[in-house]
């Protein structure tokens, strides 16, 4: 823990702790630099936002209602408390006294169990973007606020993160085919709720925020016993302006020496690139949401040597250096449909007429014969994402082949497309912060 009083953000003119209520005008003054938005109009998709009806996405709610009008809310219900229906019921009566749409997201496979907070999240976002996507939502508003950043640093630090992992949590992520825009990390988690307390607006309180038995929870007491959190709030927003340079100067390099291909691996040049660039690299090839450590990475790189790391592979392959998946890390088979998202990677389009009873996604092996690769090396044919039926390999896309007796699976692709691309356009750092 940092000693010493360090000076309050201002944040559009107040203090980013301070309890005080946030007006409308002040959320659209933020909201006005995080766009563009597609007009207020109802023929134009709508902003949408995660509500989970507590304190945080209430509130944000409530002021996005002053906002505009062409908004949707999602309310997801985990199902994990026996309470949690009747909640997400009376989230939905709060919202439509807004004039707010809504639509209820239930998740009906999650088991209690290990990692069950990390599970419960994933499925929490993959349901909320499949919603975004079905309605043409391509902005999804979220309620995280200036303690939650704080916090979210605290912890990097003193789980030794980088310089570019004390950025916490980005005003913008830039996901495929998502914005996922975090409009209240300017405001206090307080004024938040004095926010709606001036408005007569009730909330939920989960119980697990209150347990300190998880380790957010044990140190949100202690940043506020401490009052630190305008300490880490401000190194978030120092952390961010440096992560966003340092995003900058990996683009170039990348333009200017990487090739990325569209079957999923990439041609590195003779010589290896810098860690940073290296470990984001390994990050999307490797299908992970984070990458691996910078101490990993630099070892990697020392080693100058055909190596495996985080799911990926480096080998030297035509005077060159090119990093793939490792095949022994690559997801199992997965039914098929259009749509479907395989390794974390690649999404299935596939033609209306194929049958796809029977039809899976798994990797395409070895064994395709010398004319079927195309002149590639059997160990980049066998990591790229194949069809199978009844156990037998029917379409390799990215090489052209689809077994005679399939002739409708010329129409399939698969679109490169990995959790998180090498290059950013995230945004991180103070959005509008006064001296």
């Amino acid at each position: 823990m940092v000693s010493g009083k360090v000076s309050a953000p201002v944040f559009f003119g107040r203090d980013v702790f301070s309890d005080q209520p946030v007006s409308p005008v002040c959320f659209a003054q933020c909201m006005a630099q995080l766009g563009p938005f597609f007009p207020d109009q109802s023929d134009c998709p709508p902003v949408a936002m995660a509500v989970s009806g507590g304190g945080d996405s209430l509130c944000l709610a409530w002021l996005a209602s002053f906002w505009r009008k062409n908004l949707l809310a999602l309310v997801v219900d985990h199902g994990l408390r026996p309470e949690s229906g009747l909640e997400a019921h009376q989230t939905l009566a709060r919202l439509q006294a807004m004039n707010i749409p809504a639509q209820l997201l239930v998740l009906t496979d999650l088991k209690k169990g290990s990692a069950m907070a990390h599970r419960a999240r994933e499925a929490r976002y993959a349901r909320l973007i499949a919603a975004c996507q079905e309605h043409g939502c391509t902005d999804l508003l979220l309620g995280h606020q200036a303690d939650d950043l704080a916090e979210t640093v605290w912890m990097r630090q003193n789980s030794s993160s980088g310089p570019e992992g004390l950025a916490g949590m980005g005003w913008i992520t830039v996901r495929p085919d998502i914005r996922l825009i975090r409009p209240m990390l300017g405001f206090s988690r307080q004024a938040l709720r004095n926010t709606l307390r001036q408005a007569h607006v009730e909330w939920v309180d989960d119980p697990s925020n209150q347990d300190q038995r998880a380790e957010r929870v044990r140190l949100r007491y202690l940043l506020q016993k401490n009052d630190q959190r305008a300490h880490f709030w401000q190194l978030g927003m120092q952390s961010g302006q440096f992560r966003m340079c340092r995003e900058r100067e990996r683009t170039a390099q990348l333009a200017q020496h990487i090739v990325m291909r569209p079957e999923g691996w990439a041609i590195l040049g003779p010589e290896l690139p810098d860690v940073d660039v290296l470990a984001a690299l390994i990050r999307s090839i490797g299908g992970a949401e984070y990458p691996p450590s910078q101490s990993a990475v630099a070892r990697l790189k020392d080693m100058a040597a055909e190596a495996t790391l985080a799911g990926t592979r480096l080998i030297r392959h035509e005077q060159q250096w090119a990093l793939l998946r490792e095949e022994a890390a690559m997801a199992s088979a997965v039914q098929a449909e259009n749509g479907t998202v395989w390794d974390n990677r690649f999404v299935l389009r596939l033609p209306t007429s194929v049958q796809k009873e029977g039809l899976m996604v798994a990797a395409a092996g070895y064994g395709l014969a010398r004319k079927m690769r195309n002149g590639q090396q059997a160990k980049f044919c066998a990591v790229l994402p194949a069809l199978w039926r009844a156990g037998k390999r029917v379409a390799v896309p990215h090489l052209g082949w689809v077994v005679e007796d399939e002739p409708d699976l010329h129409g399939a692709e698969f679109i490169f497309r990995p959790m998180v691309s090498v290059t950013s356009s995230s945004v991180y750092g103070a959005v509008a912060q006064d001296s």
